[in-house]
């Protein structure tokens, strides 16, 4: 046969682990760089229509086409015809690198080309496509056509057209409808981009197809062996890692890993510090890439932006209230834990006067009664956005502020040490010891065994694991840590099936569906184990590792964050989600070494 691509299943054993997890449906298919993603509809039974989003934000175009998530598609109702024009029924099975679609004409199959262009192999028979695009302007010509708008798109085939039309489908919209004449090796290129030129050269089908098949074999290969139980959702998790990643355009200096392709286009902060620690066990620059990104767009003042897209950057918001925004300072922690991997002192070296100033801001900008403890001016600056702790009023001295604080200037200290500043590394410590003092004399109520919030000099009590965080610092006196852990392992609090809810089950906030009022993140579950385990509780800390992993395996995407209880997706949690799938894998990892062990 002319296209002996789909009558099997792929070669490499990762994506044939894989087949049918990217089900267009609700995950859709895409590519490392890519901004397209490839979902599917039902338009009647049998017959699923392709559509495409982009991962773009269009910021200045919003009050013409709205909102990202809620955009129309650049291409939809992309359907394959039978040579009378009528839509064919299909069934389609996918792979990391590919998807085919059996019609009754034969077999398709689509992949990318290149992170602009979907490459679709015809069958050796008559058969056309169809699809509505969005364009401003549109025409035909000898082997496709040209639509241009916000975003340019051609297509173009290597068969000869028995037909090829557009026509207007709408204000803004056409009808793209072309059939081809039966031809060995035919295929289709779907090129959309913000560019003025097209990629328009078609290859052979073979090499497409096995290039994008090696493109995902070598990326999964370089990943660290796990135990069998865990490898399905790892290779998953791994997926999302790849296929999360956007190319560098405009303020995106560098390729970077967004929270959700779906629901979250750009990269913010400390994201891209979770995100960095699973990159740096396959690509090191991938993973220092990850913080280089944010540290770009560093402020003269110091602040590192909340978020980095396309079209700028995220330093201050006006809702819930009107302050500048960034992220909880982890960065310091994260990239010495990519040196610990890969040895590049050079990279410390870069990023070490970045950090400092950085850390700087935090005690300059955000201490207003100089007290020494540091405080969030914007709910969203703590990264828990929605937390009953913020509901009374901005600004809050938080527990866990500090607590980063105290482990950013430990690793301050490292590093410091590393690139032969040792008297900048006596300092650090000094301070870490000093803040951490500071929080047990104003933050402690000794009554309640727990560290509360402050707003102003009022506690916040309202229970939710913010009040633990010292805990990971390492630094508490014993007695105080067995408090703080009696609280963590209580059914009724903390440790529920899946913990930790992230407001305590016994507090009247408790609502396990809504963000930061109840669910379980991993992200968070992950400093936990981290802060058992240097707090000597190395069994609590393979328990909630343990409860984590079942969480996250007990279904087929990974989701942003879960019901503590039943474990289920609340409604509004995004899919395909970063540090979730960067956690797991993390996790994974250190269980799979420790069984080996």
């Amino acid at each position: 046969m002319a296209f002996p691509i789909g009558w099997e299943e792929p070669r490499s054993p990762f994506c044939r682990l894989l087949k049918g997890r990217v089900d267009l449906y609700h995950v859709p298919f895409s590519e490392r760089s890519s901004r397209m993603m490839v979902f599917a509809e039902d338009l009647r039974p049998r017959v699923p229509g392709l559509f495409i989003k982009l991962a773009e934000r269009w910021e200045k175009q919003q009050e013409k086409f709205g909102d990202y998530r809620q955009r129309r598609p650049i291409v939809e109702r992309l359907v394959f015809l039978s040579p009378d024009g009528e839509p064919l029924p299909a069934s389609f099975v996918s792979y990391p690198h590919a998807v085919f679609f059996h019609t009754p004409r034969g077999i398709a199959g689509m992949t990318f080309n290149d992170p602009e262009a979907l490459y679709i192999a015809l069958p050796p028979e008559a058969i056309g496509i169809q699809f509505i695009a969005q364009a401003e302007t549109a025409r035909t010509d000898r082997r496709g056509g040209i639509l241009r708008g916000v975003r340019n798109l051609a297509y173009t085939t290597n068969a000869r057209l028995r037909l090829n039309q557009i026509e207007s489908a709408g204000p803004g919209l056409f009808r793209v409808t072309f059939i081809v004449e039966p031809t060995p090796d035919a295929a289709v290129l779907l090129n959309i981009t913000p560019r003025l030129g097209f990629n328009r050269t078609i290859r052979p089908p073979l090499p497409v197809f096995l290039e994008a098949e090696a493109r995902w074999h070598d990326w999964f290969a370089a990943a660290p062996p796990v135990r069998e139980d865990l490898a399905p959702q790892y290779y998953y998790a791994w997926w999302v890692m790849r296929a999360g990643l956007i190319s560098p355009r405009y303020y995106m200096t560098r390729e970077g890993m967004t929270p959700s392709k779906i629901h979250y286009v750009g990269v913010w902060q400390w994201d891209a510090c979770f995100h960095a620690l699973a990159y740096r066990y396959v690509d090191l620059k991938l993973a220092e890439d990850q913080i280089r990104l944010v540290l770009d767009h560093q402020r003269e003042d110091g602040m590192v932006p909340d978020a980095v897209h396309d079209e700028g950057r995220v330093t201050h918001l006006p809702v819930p209230v009107d302050a500048d925004v960034t992220k909880p300072p982890i960065t310091a922690w994260a990239a010495w834990k990519i040196y610990e991997m890969g040895g590049d002192r050079d990279f410390l070296d870069e990023i070490y006067e970045p950090l400092v100033r950085w850390n700087r801001w935090w005690f300059e900008r955000n201490d207003d009664d100089r007290d020494g403890l540091c405080q969030y001016n914007h709910p969203y600056s703590s990264g828990w956005d929605d937390s009953p702790v913020w509901d009374g009023g901005m600004p809050v001295e938080s527990p866990d502020l500090n607590t980063y604080l105290v482990i950013q200037m430990e690793h301050l200290a490292r590093i410091a040490e590393a690139i032969g500043e040792p008297e900048d590394a006596a300092r650090w410590q000094a301070e870490a010891e000093a803040l951490t003092r500071r929080m047990i004399d104003a933050m402690w109520d000794e009554e309640a065994g727990l560290f509360w919030p402050l707003r102003g000099e009022k506690p916040v009590r309202i229970k939710t694991p913010l009040s633990l965080y010292p805990l990971l610092t390492g630094r508490l006196p014993p007695a105080m840590v067995e408090r703080l852990i009696a609280h963590l392992v209580d059914p009724h609090a903390f440790w529920p099936r899946y913990p930790i809810p992230t407001v305590a089950m016994d507090d009247p906030h408790y609502n396990p569906e809504q963000m930061w009022r109840g669910p379980t993140w991993l992200n968070i579950n992950r400093l936990f184990i981290e802060g058992l385990s240097r707090c000597g509780y190395a069994d609590l800390a393979r328990e909630l590792r343990r409860r984590t992993l079942q969480l996250a395996m007990g279904h087929p995407d990974l989701y942003e964050y879960y019901h503590p209880e039943t474990g289920q997706r609340p409604p509004r949690a995004a899919p395909i989600f970063g540090w979730t799938s960067a956690v797991f894998i993390e996790l994974a990892i250190e269980a799979s070494r420790e069984s080996e062990a």
